[in-house]
């Protein structure tokens, strides 16, 4: 399989191939089936399982992680569940706490560098497949999240592979490029998110922040945000600290689970910083950092009607390169 990226002639720009994804598969369905588990904290995490029944057998099991205000709708993650069960899996999407149909229990939330939800459904998903290998892949916020996850356990880690997309590993340097970045375009499409999924625990969190609904409705800046919300729901002195705490590039050189990460040099959300080098990554992480890609978009092919989802047949074929190691 060529591993480089090149991409679809007519969908060179980095703009176009960050945004127009989304369009192309408007019908796309997947099967699934929804779970809501208990965590420690008397809160709950939603599953979206790609089958009803999941039998306890050694058939690879695979978790999705998806971006900032991402859900099973976001067309990179309902994709990708596709693209595994295709080629063997099981798929297991993980709504981060206030992602999914209704809002989380607790004040907290989630946020790039939130790894403790991670850690219980991995440990739930062992307890109850012992014998599957055990597979995980990450987009954006989700794909830091699961870089942060591999380095702080290490030996630890349970999972056999991860695959990493498009993840903010510098996130104060990349806040500021999506600051700017296509007119604020991405700021202002990420902040109406923010906004409207906090307006709806607003009640839940004033006993830890305040702020009114007048308040959240004003705050027009990524950083404001992180400084007026994510950071101090989750302990962080301010946005500053919360960014310097939660970047994944200091944990790639501690990861010992195989891991591919896929990264584009001209994605538009993210900063120079963030672009992993060689010397930043241990031996157990595999690089693929292409010229081209946009974020989490990656379109190749020839004809425009038939677009090519590139990041659904690396991610897949990782994960079977890596399961056919274990036989060997």
């Amino acid at each position: 399989m060529d591993q480089n990226f090149k991409p679809a002639w007519w969908m060179t720009n980095r703009h176009a191939q960050t945004i127009l994804p989304r369009f192309f598969r408007p019908n796309l369905t997947v099967d699934y089936n929804i779970e809501e588990i208990t965590t420690p904290d008397h809160d709950f995490l939603q599953l979206i399982w790609s089958s009803q029944h999941i039998a306890a057998d050694d058939k690879p099991l695979a978790i999705v992680l998806h971006g900032l205000e991402g859900n099973i709708d976001s067309f990179y993650a309902k994709g990708m569940m596709k693209a595994l069960t295709l080629a063997g899996f099981d798929v297991v999407l993980l709504h981060f706490r206030n992602c999914g149909q209704k809002a989380n229990l607790q004040a907290r939330a989630y946020h790039s560098g939130e790894t403790s939800d991670l850690h219980f459904l991995v440990n739930i998903l062992k307890q109850r497949f012992p014998s599957k290998p055990l597979m995980a892949v990450g987009f954006s916020l989700g794909g830091n999240v699961l870089t942060k996850y591999l380095g702080e356990y290490e030996d630890e880690c349970q999972l056999d592979a991860a695959a990493v997309v498009s993840a903010p590993f510098a996130l104060a340097s990349s806040c500021k490029v999506i600051q700017k970045s296509c007119f604020k375009l991405y700021q202002k499409y990420l902040l109406d998110r923010l906004k409207k999924s906090t307006s709806r625990k607003l009640d839940n969190i004033k006993e830890s922040i305040n702020l009114t609904a007048k308040q959240l409705e004003n705050i027009y800046d990524l950083w404001e945000f992180d400084n007026k919300v994510t950071a101090p729901l989750h302990g962080f002195i301010d946005a500053a600290d919360y960014y310097l705490k939660s970047s994944g590039k200091q944990y790639l050189k501690r990861i010992t689970t195989p891991t591919l990460v896929i990264h584009a040099k001209d994605d538009p959300m993210l900063s120079q910083e963030a672009i992993p080098q060689k010397e930043d990554v241990s031996n157990a992480v595999k690089l693929l950092v292409s010229k081209q890609g946009g974020h989490v978009g990656f379109i190749s092919g020839k004809n425009p009607l038939k677009p090519i989802f590139w990041l659904e047949q690396q991610v897949p074929h990782f994960f079977q390169q890596q399961l056919l190691g274990k036989l060997k």
